[in-house]
């Protein structure tokens, strides 16, 4: 992305990011709550006009990609399918929405934990359950490229661990993995790379461990970098 902003009347919540997420890689997408992170990843899928600047995924923007689910997979919201839907019927819609083969649906039904879970309907999931829904939407396509707001909202310990390690796995396949959040332990755990952000500003674009540097932890760095 090249000098994005995006302003809401006089509120700037974006303002002149510029970076590059490479692949092979968890790119941690660091923030607190109300950092612009959200209103980013938004404007990378299209659902958000940028006020200036420009995203392009493979060269070109999200609008313009054949078949997207294939190319970006993306979770920006827990709770994205109706509720009255069945979870095979949720995922089944999707990928004919976008020439996916059904088998596709069972695969990351049972990648995500959800099997047994297939037939009920989403209105009646925890929201984990819901959590791991989402993601199984973004997976979907089989993608190269994922993105992922806050995937650990709502896991369990033993939830967490098993998104963190599917990122890692998904990262060392050779894909695209930009994953925000607002927990710095968490990133600490998952994160190769960091863009760290603050007031819709970067403040640091570079690898965990340079960005800890003599801190002693992450929280540290972090700190210290909000605070210049």
């Amino acid at each position: 992305m090249h000098n994005l902003s995006k302003s809401y009347g006089s509120t700037k919540a974006v303002d002149g990011l510029s970076f590059t997420i490479h692949p092979g890689r968890v790119t941690g997408f660091l923030g607190a709550n109300g950092a612009g992170k959200s209103t980013t990843m938004r404007m990378m899928l299209g659902l958000a006009r940028p006020s200036t600047g420009h995203v392009l995924i493979d060269g070109v923007p999200y609008q313009h990609l054949t078949r997207p689910l294939t190319k970006v997979g993306a979770l920006l919201e827990t709770r994205s399918a109706h509720p009255g839907r069945r979870a095979y019927q949720h995922l089944r819609w999707l990928a004919q929405s976008n020439n996916i083969p059904a088998s596709r649906v069972e695969a990351v039904l049972e990648e995500v934990g959800l099997q047994n879970e297939k037939s009920k309907r989403a209105k009646g999931f925890s929201l984990g359950m819901a959590q791991r829904l989402a993601i199984a939407a973004a997976l979907l396509g089989d993608p190269p490229i994922l993105l992922l707001d806050e995937p650990v909202n709502g896991l369990d310990p033993e939830g967490i661990i098993w998104i963190r390690e599917l990122m890692k796995s998904l990262a060392a396949q050779g894909r695209t993995v930009f994953v925000s959040s607002h927990l710095l332990g968490e990133m600490a755990n998952t994160a190769e790379h960091l863009i760290v952000i603050d007031h819709g500003r970067v403040l640091a674009d570079t690898t965990v461990s340079a960005f800890i540097g003599e801190s002693t932890s992450l929280e540290d760095a972090y700190l210290r970098v909000i605070q210049r």
